[in-house]
């Protein structure tokens, strides 16, 4: 292929393969496809075992003495890793069986399985196209996501602007990242990332997605030549990071749509675009546990975001495992996080500072407190309040003073609710509904509008956030007691009803 370049594998040795996977049991590696597969040790433990003998049943007993030697340890250790082990190897996705368990007996590894020497697998070329994209390597196991994955590139086929939407954290552009890479063979002309975090003016806006597709131009209207520098071409756009130019990146994308029929933009925002022909998708939260749920460790895990934690826990803190005596902690902190996948990150990251207990606590003291994201990541993505900055102060003076308001409801609040505590002379009543509108369209209020009447609410990290902006403020006390008076003055309402 002219555009394309040899790579070599080089792990080298030993390979067992099976399904997608290969395995090199001596270096320890576990490849999907071309790509290195996160595993914990005593997960690849037990993988190793199970593959080295297909088809024949290895008792409990017999893995635990292999996986944990010459320790006593609870049996759920080895169902939490089993667990681990299917989630990695997506047993049972698609009607794909590895495992199988034999009830009272133990455990057997179905899958056909091929082995080899290093010029069998590993030296196998791969073409790797150049020219195609410039989307970055994904170093991170994308955690609960799959399905949404899967979605939104085929609604990509259809729909030729698309935008996924949430609040700041949720993995809006980890998403957009994974349906790029996953579709990359489907456009000629490639896909292309154009990353708009670091502008600071909206009008650069053509400028940045010229340069990212490689167009070098001088021209004053930027714009038309960027346009027509696309027609005829069959590409992906990936516009990352758009809320704070939204008014610019609608244009230049409703621009290109309506110039170049053969291209289509991925986007990701905090708000909408609004833009003509703009389908949206609202990026919910990892999933978490219910208050009202006991779980064990492994019941646990089947949630993303108690996945995500103990993930990356275990990449930060060797060994790091979770316990049926821990799964409370966990859910409480995953709950606490509202299933935002960056908050998770970080107080992961802080596991082996604080240990779980201690990390528990200190998020009690304040969310904010969340520190230590990846050094290569946006200065926004380093801390929690990093992030909460970053949405507060792209925000209109009168939509900061409303959200402050907002933080002293502890739940859900009505519309008529939000309009009697956050109105004053400067923001009427009337003005207030409006003003939470924008806030839900920000993603930094959660709207239900299931029931008869609109419910809404702040999500726990927005709101001890907002709470301390509003004691900064000094309405603190004044806010709190119109709280409480239209508590009162609802109940008298209700009890003359």
């Amino acid at each position: 292929m002219s555009n394309s370049v040899t790579r070599y594998d080089e792990i080298g040795g030993r390979v067992i393969s099976f399904g997608q996977f290969r395995l090199y049991p001596t270096q320890r590696k576990l490849l999907e496809v071309d790509k290195p597969v996160r595993i914990g040790s005593r997960a690849l433990d037990i993988l190793i075992m199970l593959v080295e003998r297909p088809g024949q049943l290895l008792s409990r007993d017999e893995l635990m003495a292999q996986v944990w030697p010459g320790t006593v340890v609870e049996p759920t250790n080895l169902t939490v890793q089993l667990a681990a082990l299917r989630r990695v190897l997506g047993d049972g996705r698609e009607g794909v069986r590895y495992l199988v368990n034999i009830p009272g007996r133990g455990y057997r590894f179905v899958a056909p399985v091929s082995r080899g020497e290093d010029d069998s697998f590993v030296r196998a070329e791969r073409a790797v196209p150049q020219g195609k994209h410039n989307l970055p390597t994904q170093i991170t196991r994308l955690v609960g996501r799959a399905k949404t994955v899967a979605m939104l590139a085929g609604q990509l086929a259809h729909d030729r602007l698309l935008t996924i939407i949430g609040p700041g954290g949720i993995g809006k552009t980890s998403v957009a990242l994974a349906v790029a890479e996953g579709t990359v063979s489907n456009y000629e002309h490639g896909i292309w990332l154009v990353d708009l975090a670091g502008l600071s003016d909206s009008d650069e806006v053509a400028s940045v997605v010229a340069t990212a597709v490689g167009l070098e131009s001088s021209s004053d209207t930027p714009l038309a030549a960027l346009v027509e520098s696309l027609r005829g071409k069959d590409m992906l756009l990936l516009f990352d990071n758009c809320e704070h130019v939204v008014d610019a990146a609608a244009t230049v994308a409703v621009s290109i749509l309506r110039n170049a029929p053969e291209v289509r933009i991925l986007a990701t925002s905090r708000e909408p675009l609004r833009a003509e022909g703009e389908h949206r998708h609202q990026l919910p939260p990892l999933e978490v546990p219910s208050r009202s749920v006991l779980l064990s460790a492994t019941e646990a895990l089947r949630f993303s975001a108690v996945e995500l934690f103990i993930d990356r826990a275990a990449a930060k803190l060797n060994g790091f495992e979770l316990n049926e005596r821990d799964v409370p902690i966990v859910v409480d902190l995953c709950r606490k996080l509202d299933g935002n996948a960056l908050a998770i990150e970080l107080a992961a990251g802080r596991i082996d500072a604080f240990g779980l207990r201690g990390l528990s606590t200190r998020l009690d003291g304040g969310l904010q407190r969340l520190t230590g994201g990846y050094r290569t990541a946006l200065p926004r993505h380093q801390t929690l309040r990093a992030m909460l900055d970053w949405s507060f102060d792209w925000l209109l003076v009168p939509e900061r003073i409303v959200l402050s308001r907002l933080a002293i409801f502890n739940g859900e609040f009505t519309l008529e609710a939000a309009s009697a505590v956050a109105s004053s002379e400067d923001i009427p009543a009337f003005d207030v509904a409006d003003l939470v509108a924008g806030l839900v369209t920000k993603s930094l209020v959660a709207a239900d509008i299931r029931g008869k009447e609109p419910q809404y609410r702040l999500l726990e990290i927005t709101r001890a956030y907002a709470r301390e902006k509003l004691h900064e403020s000094g309405e603190f006390e004044l806010i709190a007691r119109r709280h409480v008076e239209y508590i009162r003055n609802t109940k008298e309402r209700e009890k003359a009803d």
